[in-house]
């Protein structure tokens, strides 16, 4: 077999821009459709393989190991598997696309950003204004790849139909193969004078701005979906998808428990015993809350719809308060003389045993999902 390197008349060192000229030059001199001989299709194969082999550079460095690049070289004279005789007969996709040309048009990837929260900025929703670093359509060329004043040309390799087809010898005989175009990618056309702002992208890298309303309930690990507003795809082709995934921060006071919001009230002996009005601050504001005389320690006092709006629905959840008796620990002569004669007209009983409870906040946890 004739060395792949003189069949396109390039040094053994050459590198792929010069393998693909070379290709190219011999490629017009002895394509079929402009030289039809015997001799020259003949060298038109020779010359195809010879590139198909040295453009790829896993089947080039192979070949310069000494490894066979024949239709079944390669494991012992071996097949190499049911897709390799496919390919082989079939073409790498070409027998399937019907020998049309790809498109330059694709769809572009999805994008994916965190999006930070306030457990405040659940209850009603929030919007907010991202920073999106991702490709946009080039303003050059609008997408078409080519310098303003320009186009694409058809193929002279393959005629505009992005594949080639060459035959080969097997244990089956000839048999004919269709394969992407090298010259042109498999495109079908060549862009001689490719936009210089995007490279022949037909799309550049830029931070935008998306502006984003997040509904009410997201809760840490939702990702919400904004159909086409990822990436543009190359040559101008459809934008992917944006997925903001929701991260809700902890709060010092307040915890979310489904759509309802709880936390602890603390209160004085003096208060729990005679009760009191006050006025406390939710996360949408002050509220104001009755405390009954002689509220026990681990009662919840619930508040209607001071919680979260649901995602699904527009009803809100409610505020839940657990009770927190605080004990004063140091008290003075005076307060201990007052405190054993309201021991004695409240005729408090002794201490005795009771059922067990986890702490103050076991007891509150079980009260506030039996609320």
């Amino acid at each position: 077999m004739a060395d792949h390197y003189e069949v396109l008349g390039v040094p053994r060192e050459a590198s792929t821009d010069d393998i693909k000229k070379a290709y190219r030059k011999l490629a017009r001199q002895l394509h079929p459709d402009v030289n039809p001989s015997a001799e020259a299709s003949e060298q038109f194969k020779l010359v195809t393989h010879a590139y198909e082999v040295l453009s790829d550079d896993e089947k080039r460095r192979r070949y310069d190991m000494g490894g066979d690049d024949s239709m079944f070289g390669g494991a012992a004279g071996g097949f190499g598997g049911f897709s390799d005789i496919f390919e082989t007969f079939f073409g790498a996709g070409g027998g399937a696309r019907g020998g049309r040309p790809r498109s330059r048009r694709e769809r572009g990837q999805d994008a994916l950003v965190r999006v930070n929260l306030d457990l405040g900025d659940v209850i009603f929703g929030a919007h907010r204004d991202l920073e999106v670093d991702t490709a946009v359509l080039c303003e050059t060329c609008e997408g078409s790849c080519c310098q303003p004043g320009t186009g694409t040309e058809r193929c002279e390799i393959c005629g505009g139909s992005g594949h080639v087809q060459r035959q080969v010898r097997s244990l089956l005989g000839n048999v004919v193969t269709s394969q992407p175009c090298g010259a042109c990618q498999g495109y079908g056309t060549t862009i001689p004078h490719p936009c210089t702002s995007c490279n022949g992208q037909g799309r550049v890298r830029s931070r935008r701005t998306v502006s984003v309303d997040i509904p009410a309930g997201v809760e840490t690990g939702l990702r919400l979906q904004m159909p086409g507003s990822g990436e543009v795809g190359p040559a101008g082709g459809p934008n992917g998808d944006l997925y903001l995934e929701v991260h809700v921060a902890s709060h010092p006071v307040f915890s979310r428990d489904g759509d309802d919001l709880l936390a602890t009230l603390e209160v004085s002996m003096p208060d729990a015993i005679l009760g009191a009005n006050v006025t406390i601050d939710a996360l949408d504001g002050p509220v104001d809350l009755e405390i009954r005389p002689g509220v026990q320690a681990g009662d919840v006092l619930t508040i209607k719809d001071r919680g979260i709006t649901g995602l699904r629905t527009a009803n809100r959840g409610d505020l839940k308060v657990g009770v927190h008796v605080v004990t004063p620990t140091k008290i003075d002569a005076k307060t201990r003389a007052l405190v054993e004669e309201l021991a004695q007209r409240t005729k408090a009983p002794k201490p005795h045993l009771a059922e067990f409870h986890q702490g103050l906040f076991s007891k509150l946890r079980d009260r506030f999902r039996a609320s």
